[in-house]
């Protein structure tokens, strides 16, 4: 069942214009409208992107399907979409919502820490695994994530956490509307695509085994679960095409087998990011 949104928060940064709302579940989220400016299949993409990453154990938050009302849009003058000069406000109906990591008020995120911050996130090596997520789903964006402080308890096994209110950074991976090529749905193999642009994230890289898990689990990745997130979309947001989303996940599921040859790619690209696998 969708979440029901009951407050406006904040706008966002971000081509896709979204919006901060609390929702009656008592968790913020940032949600992007069907009108938003780059296409509604983004939704669709964010929804399969978060089933596909928590099947992977890879960090990113939950997402939901959130209804916002007429009487919501009506009553907050900063629901709005900016397009071509003008101002439009946004649709109402099932939007998708990405759900923020605690109270705006109180929690701060931030979307870019420095070097020696970054050394320090407690689940680091989630990155290499979002190269072999960003390869497969064909991620058209720059990788992007947030980082803020947690219990390390939650990040990492229970083994690797000595003392469990000890708090860090933590990084957790957003905006996947421009998977599967954004609105196009399909597939672009271009080596330097899915890349954190913070070369150190990747100088342990000496093999394929430096991706497991994840190259594991992508390679042998259940078709239920492909299944599961098909029937979960709204069909509003791809227009009822279903014709169009069953290829894509067709595709998707078949070029598991494509993943090792797209992650050498990257190797070989103009800009080699694991100068240590030889």
């Amino acid at each position: 069942m969708p979440v029901k949104a009951i407050q406006h928060f904040a706008r966002m940064r971000g081509g896709a214009q979204a919006q901060l709302l609390l929702a009656s579940d008592g968790h913020y989220y940032i949600v992007k409208f069907q009108n938003n400016p780059q296409h509604r299949r983004v939704l669709a993409n964010e929804l399969l992107a978060y089933v596909l990453l928590r099947q992977l154990e890879l960090p990113t938050p939950p997402g939901e399907i959130v209804e916002v009302g007429e009487e919501l849009i009506t009553g907050s003058p900063g629901l709005y979409i900016e397009a071509g000069g003008r101002r439009a406000p946004c649709g109402a109906g099932l939007q998708f919502g990405s759900r923020y990591p605690g109270d705006p008020a109180r929690l701060p995120v931030y979307d870019y820490i420095p070097d020696a911050l970054l050394r320090q996130v407690v689940n680091a090596d989630s990155f290499l695994g979002m190269v072999a997520f960003d390869k497969w789903v064909s991620n058209a964006d720059g990788r992007q994530a947030i980082f803020f402080r947690d219990h390390v308890s939650r990040w990492l096994p229970a083994a690797a956490a000595v003392d469990r209110a000890q708090q860090g950074f933590v990084a957790v991976m957003i905006d996947h509307g421009f998977a599967f090529t954004a609105q196009r749905w399909s597939f672009q193999d271009l080596p330097q695509l899915g890349i954190y642009p913070r070369p150190w994230l990747y100088q342990r890289v000496s093999s394929y085994d430096s991706f497991e898990p994840w190259l594991g689990r992508i390679c042998h990745f259940s078709a239920d679960v492909l299944d599961d997130a098909y029937k979960r979309i709204p069909p509003q947001w791809y227009d009822g095409d279903l014709a169009a989303l069953e290829q894509l996940l067709e595709q998707l599921y078949a070029r598991r087998a494509r993943l090792p040859d797209l992650l050498r790619a990257a190797k070989k690209g103009p800009r080699d990011p694991f100068p240590n696998w030889s």
